[in-house]
């Protein structure tokens, strides 16, 4: 079977928005594809705000976490690989899940870097089409 935990984010993300509180997620920044601010890590972890007031773009599929958001007032697009994440709960009470390994689930070194997008290159322009 497949890993569970990425079906679980997305159940527990919903429920702790659904009773308006904000979803914190607990990340194991060590893992390899994990791709975060470094100078907000603090003893190889961080704590990312995945309310939806506070990111774009949130994505929770089976291979990671993906978004972006404004770290000291600089955007940032963030991915963690599923296997990375160790627990979501709500900040306001602490009511949420920690993950523990699973079967079946990838070995955090075997997991594949995320597919990076084309972005161009350069300052975006805009011309007149008639």
């Amino acid at each position: 079977m497949s890993p569970s935990r990425p079906y679980l984010m997305r159940a527990l993300y919903e429920w702790i928005q659904d009773n308006e509180f904000t979803p914190y997620v607990l990340v194991d920044a060590n893992i390899y594809g994990v791709q975060v601010p470094m100078e907000h890590v603090n003893d190889g972890q961080i704590v990312l705000n995945i309310n939806a007031s506070a990111v774009r773009d949130l994505l929770i599929d089976n291979q990671g976490l993906s978004f972006s958001a404004r770290f000291s007032g600089v955007t940032q697009n963030i991915y963690v690989p599923i296997v990375a994440v160790l627990a979501i709960y709500a900040k306001e009470n602490g009511e949420g899940m920690v993950f523990g390994n699973e079967a079946g689930a990838p070995d955090p070194d075997d997991t594949p870097p995320p597919k990076k997008e084309e972005r161009p290159v350069g300052r975006p322009s805009l011309s007149v089409v008639k």
